[in-house]
């Protein structure tokens, strides 16, 4: 579970807390298909998508249509809220809901650039479908001035709203590190975008200059053979660990392992996991890239320019800091919830809604006006799959008229009030293991 993930889960459950229906709808992960539930009544549908590459699905135009309008009509929505400019069934989603006349909004978590065939193809499919978006929230700054000229955005339709961090989560424990090692730790997912190759050839040079230093490195993906490699070309067995896939409520424990928390990515639009670290009492050493520098204060943390070299100072500067005693990051944790709240994310994201809900829809003919100034070809050929997407709609209309679509049962959010607002005392008492994810079949569970 990346950051997305987690920006999903938890701006759901506050969007509950605050009197909210929200259900989360995904591709299918293995054997998770169908509907589930998790904490406190979110309800996820786990749809029959093809998976084609890194969990990002086939993209289809129309294929996933009647599935999502019988979802969308079953459970009421009013507002579709697409998350990641990768995500196939996000674009589906928007433009879907956008023809059958909802609100819809965009979060966009990552920054692109403009020459590479990647992005020049994101690119396109992201002005497709922001040109009838109704808000566009970005996660930092960067990732704002970065979505505004990719997509050709008006400013004033594009919010920032950052991350946050459940900061209880993540309090340190100074007892946990080892007195007679400075701990490194990174965790991420080991692929070229975070860096792997800049951290490759930086770990020999740190356990070369400093020989009380260690790294715990913690994430999967196809740049860990390389990290393997280097282990055993240096003979770094002893001080370079290698744990694999962590789980996210595992990397707590992992991080108060450490007294330094190392970033090498290369692109990141706001990067929760500095702000985890931190949270858990590491001083982090970090790239200076997209929408890093805006997250933490200064004295949390050393900036590099992505460069072996660089990296290398400012990871000894910190290694030099911890020695003269000259950082306190106990105090990060009680500084860091103050200003990160999911909380307060989820009253501004509501803010949007709100505002998004007092717009007027517009009729076709200005939906096609508008996508038709996507290009001189690509304006036609987007034109030309909007009108066919609305008379799908219209056909699934006749064959399936909405009254009769039966609508799903409201879960009982009220009879657990008490326990969302964080009287869980009576609640704790009589389910000890209330984290357990709910997986029965949906009309077993109503029963």
């Amino acid at each position: 579970m990346g950051g997305v993930e987690s920006h999903l889960y938890e701006l759901s459950q506050r969007l509950i807390q605050r009197g909210h229906k929200v259900i989360i709808v995904t591709h299918a992960y293995g054997n998770r298909t169908g509907v589930r539930y998790l904490t406190n009544g979110l309800k996820v549908y786990h749809v029959p998508t093809q998976v084609i590459y890194a969990e990002a699905t086939l993209p289809s135009f129309y294929g996933f249509f009647p599935l999502f309008r019988h979802i969308l009509i079953r459970e009421s929505i009013q507002i579709v809220h697409g998350h990641g400019a990768f995500s196939a069934l996000c674009h589906e989603g928007i433009y879907h809901s956008k023809t059958m006349g909802l609100k819809a909004v965009f979060t966009d978590h990552s920054l692109f650039g403009f020459a590479d065939a990647s992005s020049i193809l994101t690119n396109k499919l992201l002005k497709f479908t922001l040109s009838d978006i109704d808000h566009v929230i970005c996660v930092s700054h960067t990732s704002k001035e970065n979505t505004v000229l990719r997509a050709a955005l008006s400013p004033r339709h594009v919010s920032v709203i950052p991350n946050a961090v459940v900061a209880s989560q993540f309090l340190p424990d100074p007892s946990v590190p080892d007195p007679n090692w400075i701990t490194i730790v990174v965790i991420s997912r080991l692929v070229y975008r975070k860096g792997v190759d800049l951290l490759v050839a930086i770990i020999p040079r740190i356990c070369e200059s400093y020989k009380q230093v260690r790294f715990i490195i913690g994430g999967d993906g196809p740049k860990r053979i390389d990290l393997e490699q280097m282990r055993e070309k240096h003979l770094l067995h002893d001080r370079v660990e290698l744990l694999g896939p962590i789980k996210h409520h595992e990397v707590r424990d992992v991080l108060v392992q450490g007294n330094i928390f190392l970033n090498t990515s290369l692109t990141e639009a706001f990067c929760i996991a500095i702000v985890e670290a931190a949270c858990a009492g590491l001083f982090v050493v970090s790239t200076k890239i997209g929408g890093v520098p805006e997250v933490l204060p200064s004295h949390m943390i050393n900036y590099a320019s992505p460069e072996e070299d660089d990296l290398v100072i400012a990871v000894s500067k910190a290694i030099h800091m911890f020695r003269f005693g000259q950082i306190d990051p106990s105090q990060f944790n009680d500084q860091l919830k103050e200003m990160y709240n999911w909380s307060n994310v989820a009253e501004r994201t509501e803010k949007v809604y709100a505002a998004v809900c007092q717009t007027k829809t517009p009729p076709l003919i200005e939906r096609l006006r508008r996508y038709y100034g996507c290009g001189v070809y690509a304006g036609k050929v987007f034109c030309m799959i909007i009108a066919l997407d609305y008379l799908i709609w219209k056909f699934l209309e006749y064959l399936f008229p909405e009254e009769t679509i039966e609508k799903a049962v409201v879960f009982p959010y009220q009879k657990y009030r008490a326990y969302f607002n964080g009287d869980s005392s009576s609640y704790k008492m009589r389910h000890p293991n209330h984290n357990v994810i709910v997986e029965e079949d949906e009309t077993d569970l109503i029963d």
